[in-house]
């Protein structure tokens, strides 16, 4: 199993330069095996291009490396406390893609104004405060994941109906059933707010979607009356 959440992991990582989410090697995708409670995470620094399945570093709960040989990313306790904290998702993907990004570094959410965010986010996708100075010299990457599950509790926002948070000054993190469709989410978060700043352009005014159309789209694909796409038999 530990095999192929490697080989997902590693996929999604290739995936990244491929989307047009990241340059250099601003990004990194993680997947966890919450039965054996182990999670995988990119090694920091290496090429998309040349990522390995077996260069995938698998680390316990406790942020213990169990199996590898580099470091892993700089931002694996950012992954840790957000997997901790939510046992329901089993991917998480970080970038830092233009539009989501600069949403983020300009201190602005994302409402849903239209659809497509719909199928993706059950609302707006928030805006997370900065670290303080004392969090960041503390421990500025678990304080990071640490704000943002703080943000999600104290708002009163399921993880699982708004996979996505960008951090002010900082960038979006995106999560999902496993790596990929974090991936897919971040896909999903960059092109909403591509939209978003676009339509703002052409008419400030713009009004976020109607709450029937938001829920009529964000359930039809999530949770127990979901009909889009093939049923599994």
């Amino acid at each position: 199993m530990l095999e192929q959440l490697r080989e997902e992991i590693c996929e999604a990582n290739r995936r990244l330069p491929k989307t047009g989410l990241v340059v250099l090697t601003w990004g990194n995708v993680s997947g966890i095996d919450r039965a054996q409670g182990i999670f995988g995470i990119k090694p920091s620094g290496v090429d998309y291009r040349k990522l390995e399945p077996s260069d995938i570093m698998l680390l316990d709960l406790d942020g213990k490396v169990v199996e590898g040989e580099l470091n892993p990313s700089s931002d694996t306790k950012t992954h840790l406390e957000l997997y901790r904290a939510w046992p329901e998702i089993g991917g998480i993907t970080h970038t830092h893609s233009p539009a989501a990004t600069s949403l983020a570094q300009s201190g602005r959410d994302l409402p849903c104004y239209g659809t497509s965010h719909a199928d993706h986010f059950h609302g707006t996708v928030p805006l997370c405060r900065a670290l303080t100075p004392d969090e960041i010299a503390e421990d500025y990457e678990k304080n990071t994941g640490l704000a943002i599950v703080d943000h999600f509790s104290r708002e009163g926002i399921n993880p699982v109906h708004v996979p996505g948070v960008l951090q002010l000054h900082h960038a979006p993190f995106t999560w999902g059933k496993n790596a990929c469709n974090s991936l897919d989410n971040s896909i999903a978060l960059e092109m909403s707010a591509r939209m978003a700043i676009d339509g703002l352009l052409i008419n400030p005014g713009m009004e976020p979607i109607p709450g029937h159309i938001l829920d009529k789209h964000f359930l039809r694909k999530h949770g127990p009356g979901a009909y889009y796409g093939q049923q599994e038999s």
